[in-house]
């Protein structure tokens, strides 16, 4: 009788909670400032993905060479790596300054979304946490349009600067109320909820449903690594997993580093490109955060994923015709826009999406573990497209745009079937749903 009294005692709380959320939907500053403290390192993220293609001629000519805690370590290996490339004399440098760099990134890219999901409120999560990947393009943005005429090595010190921001904010956000739950500090769990929702809201519902559902699933693991194997959480790791293997696959990693090789390729200017798809990037990747909540993430996915395969087949095609001769200086400037469309299709689903849906779909209890391994098969899927890019492209370019085109037909498939709707859910319901946890 008295675990019955208890769980009908939780239950009242979660669903006082849900009308909570219906009768006071409201973003504090304090959510806005924490997440902005969050994505400052994003943009650092975005300039070092795009920083390759816009320095990368005046690093080899110069250098002669040949072809939260978690946030603030981060910001320390960014900006010990931006630091690096900025004063770097020789190669041994640079290499160490992109090593810090990714390691940096690398932890950014599943911290960040992961952080942001857990602090806002459901009918806003999405947009919130695309905003990750607006901070990402408007560092990209910076890099394209200013790095053929800003010195490379100012370039690497205007990326550490969001790095230094954030390390100081940190210290003025509340931590992750689910973290603090995980840790067993209820009390803690309240004073987090109470920053972030206002000091006059009601966070007795939501703050027992972050603690029962966090309960449960420590009581039924162990948080060891190989819980995330067990049966009823192989459909959130595969989903996890193929959306990220989706996401590198597609060659958006190959193309955003390597865009000037492409442009020169098509017979395209460089400068003008660079300019163009600098100023294009910031209003593609603003679509995400206005219709993520409205349309939803499995809608987004499938418009992107199909997009991103036209685009492809498209530049494929255009390729196929310019290696023919075939109206060559028509060809340059449809392989351009057809550029265009393939980013603008990967920034409103494929581009940011993955990271949204791996940050509401696994439970705090395989959170650390089943993230580490999406984010290790991202990194190494995309260090792999990358460093195979060029060899690609070298071999055949419309054959390499024929390959991603496949892929993004195959990716359709997959989110048909696999990936399920997300929004207007809270974490707790979500994650509820995909384990079978009651």
């Amino acid at each position: 009788m008295v675990e019955e009294d208890r769980r009908s005692m939780e239950e009242g709380l979660i669903q006082q909670r849900h009308q909570n959320d219906i009768d006071d939907p409201r973003v504090t500053t304090c959510v806005i400032l924490s997440t902005f403290v969050a994505v400052c390192s994003s943009f650092s993220f975005g300039c070092a993905g795009g920083y390759t293609s816009g320095a990368e001629s005046q690093i080899m000519k110069e250098l002669d060479l040949s072809i939260a805690e978690t946030l603030w370590a981060c910001d320390l290996l960014c900006i010990f790596g931006w630091l690096s490339i900025a004063f770097a004399k020789d190669v041994l440098w640079l290499d160490a300054g992109r090593i810090s760099l990714g390691i940096g990134v690398g932890l950014i890219s599943y911290v960040v979304p992961v952080y942001i999901a857990e602090i806002t409120p459901k009918h806003v999560r999405g947009a919130f946490t695309s905003s990750n990947q607006l901070f990402q393009n408007c560092g990209l943005s910076l890099i394209y349009f200013f790095g053929t005429v800003i010195n490379w090595r100012f370039l690497a010190i205007i990326g550490a600067l969001p790095c230094v921001i954030q390390a100081i904010g940190i210290y003025f956000i509340p931590e992750s109320p689910r973290w603090l739950a995980k840790i067993g500090s209820g009390k803690d769990v309240e004073h987090s909820l109470h920053q972030l929702r206002g000091r006059g809201a009601d966070v007795s519902g939501e703050s027992a449903e972050i603690q029962v559902m966090t309960k449960r699933l420590e009581e039924d693991s162990k948080s060891s690594f190989y819980d995330m194997f067990q049966k009823k959480y192989r459909r959130t790791l595969v989903i996890g997993i193929g959306l990220m293997l989706i996401q590198q696959l597609s060659g958006a990693a190959g193309v955003t580093y390597y865009s000037n090789t492409i442009f020169r390729k098509a017979g395209f200017s460089e400068t003008l490109g660079s300019m163009i798809f600098g100023v294009f990037v910031i209003p593609k990747a603003l679509l995400a955060v206005i219709f993520v909540d409205k349309w939803g993430r499995r809608p987004l996915l499938l418009v992107s994923a199909a997009g991103m395969s036209i685009g492809s087949l498209l530049i494929g095609v255009c390729f196929t015709l310019q290696g023919m001769d075939i109206l060559p200086e028509l060809t340059a400037v449809v392989i351009f826009i057809c550029i265009l469309v393939y980013f603008g299709c990967f920034a409103i689903g494929v581009g940011g999406l993955p990271w949204v849906i791996m940050s509401e779909i696994f439970p705090i209890n395989i959170k650390v573990s089943a993230g580490t391994i999406v984010a290790l098969t991202s990194w190494t899927t995309g260090w792999f497209v990358s460093y195979a890019f060029n060899f690609m492209f070298e071999w055949s370019a419309q054959g390499t745009f024929y390959i991603f085109g496949v892929v993004g037909g195959a990716s359709l498939v997959f989110i048909w079937f696999l990936v399920p709707e997300t929004k207007g859910q809270s974490l707790e319901e979500l994650q509820a749903s995909l384990t079978g946890t009651t």
